[in-house]
């Protein structure tokens, strides 16, 4: 029997293909209303969020507009999407990263007050669960009493670190509470792994793109990034990958194989399994960063390269930051073989994670709400994404191509080569609009006509004005003569 998602899932893709179908043999015709969202759940017997998640991806395509008080209609010209940027390039030469400056500036500029955030890989705080949240933690609180006050173990606590390990289920792994450790975040997570396998002046390979805080983490201490190509469907190449390997003494590996951070790319099952092996036969430590990987947008979350190891050399870091709670600064690490010397750095570089955080968490846990919160936000994002798809196809310039992000929260778009994304930020923030830069993404500062966009935050005319506004912008700027 299907469980519940997969039931609305597989019905939401019957709606797609039902209604593909009618347009494409011409029994619904350019411009002719088509049932509205009511009355089609009525007549399919299914729930309106099914039939709006099915019109929001037909919208994407391009097949169908929405007329406002008016419902929707076939759209007399289809759409059509830009293509998507071909395998990335960059100069496979082990680098000292140097990205803090314009990290940093980009950062200050984000907290500015009436910006349209798309810098920022974030959901809107309004998606989240916020007045559970409070009632949970105030629960939590009063039944700690005195022990809410009291320095924390290193590990985590016992019934959030068991309630995680009883999680990895989901993404086929075998884990129970004493091979994890809870951190402050996901960042401090990367850190203690980061640490823990290499040292200063060690060459570490990265994805490129790679999500720019994993390269300040490497300038931080003293650390040289090797960028490998990857692909915006199917992560970071192979071969490239064992290339590097015989060329450089790679210490380690840094990767985010689920809706990969700025490319949204998910590898398959197939490529995980290789890539452990092939890291596992040199005995190459490798750090899975999976923060994103319950915001998949099809039923089944992505397994996790954690899944595939049998040697303990995968160091699993994720957090509940862009799924939950980003100000609870909450994370956990599965390290492993390396468990002994990361639970040591944790405890000398913040001793613990606050104990209320994590009786909340594991109480949220729990109880089932994370799962049923996890539902609304994957359609939430789902849709957000296929918005913003929509918007940069509209309004930016000739010549743009974008990713097709599976999961996750953001978009990257790759314009024209003389396009200067640097340039494009800073009429941006003039605009009041923030926006993440190529140059960002890389140990070498490329990929300088590419932009990273924000998909959590709530769509509305202003965000869609916003896209406008930078797709004018970007097509203002003429090629140097």
């Amino acid at each position: 029997m299907l469980t519940q998602d997969r039931q609305e899932a597989f019905l939401y893709e019957q709606v797609v293909a039902k209604m593909t179908r009618l347009i494409s043999e011409g029994i619904m015709r350019p411009g002719e209303r088509i049932p509205s969202v009511r009355r089609l759940s009525r007549q399919e017997r299914i729930s309106v969020s099914t039939v709006l998640q099915a019109y929001f991806l037909l919208e994407s395509q391009g097949l169908i507009e929405a007329r406002p008080q008016s419902g929707f209609y076939v759209r007399a010209r289809a759409l059509r999407l830009p293509p998507e940027p071909k395998i990335t390039n960059p100069p496979m030469v082990a680098k000292k990263v140097d990205v803090s400056d314009l990290v940093f500036g980009m950062i200050e500029a984000i907290h500015e007050p009436g910006l349209v955030p798309l810098g920022a890989a974030c959901v809107s705080s309004e998606l989240f669960p916020n007045h559970r949240l409070i009632r949970t933690l105030a629960s939590a609180a009063r039944r700690a009493g005195a022990d809410a006050n009291t320095y924390p173990a290193p590990a985590g606590l016992p019934e959030l670190r068991r309630q995680i390990a009883r999680r990895a289920l989901v993404w086929g792994g075998e884990l129970t509470a004493e091979d994890i450790i809870i951190s402050c975040g996901c960042t401090e997570a990367l850190n203690l792994c980061l640490r823990a396998v290499a040292r200063p002046g060690d060459i570490i390979a990265v994805e490129s793109p790679t999500y720019y805080v994993l390269l300040q983490i490497i300038e931080s201490l003293g650390m040289k990034a090797l960028e490998i190509p990857t692909d915006s469907r199917a992560g970071i190449c192979l071969n490239g990958l064992e290339r590097a390997l015989e060329k450089h003494p790679v210490k380690a590996c840094l990767v985010m194989p689920n809706f990969h951070n700025p490319l949204g790319s998910c590898m398959p099952d197939e490529k995980k399994k290789k890539l452990v092996s092939l890291l596992a036969r040199r005995e190459v430590p490798v750090i899975e960063d999976d923060i994103y990987g319950d915001l998949s947008f099809a039923p089944e979350r992505p397994r996790t390269l954690k899944a595939f190891d049998r040697k303990g050399l995968v160091l699993l870091c994720s957090s509940f930051s862009k799924t939950l709670a980003p100000g609870y600064r909450v994370g956990w690490i599965a390290p492993g073989r390396f468990k002994t010397q990361v639970e040591r750095l944790k405890t000398v570089n913040t001793l613990g994670t606050p104990v209320v955080m994590q009786m909340m968490l594991a109480d949220f846990l729990q109880s089932g709400g994370y799962d049923h919160y996890l539902r609304r936000i994957r359609k939430a994002c789902a849709t957000h994404v296929q918005l913003m798809t929509r918007a940069v196809g509209q309004y930016f310039p000739d010549g743009t191509k974008i990713t097709r992000p599976e999961g996750g929260l953001v978009l990257w778009v790759e314009m024209p080569p003389h396009v200067d994304a640097l340039e494009l930020h800073r009429r941006a923030l003039e605009s009041h609009i923030s926006i993440a830069p190529g140059p960002m993404f890389s140990a070498s500062q490329s990929y300088r006509n590419c932009i990273r966009l924000n998909c959590g935050c709530l769509w509305s005319e202003r965000v869609e004005g916003a896209i406008r506004a930078l797709g004018q912008m970007a097509a203002q700027m003429r090629p140097l003569l």
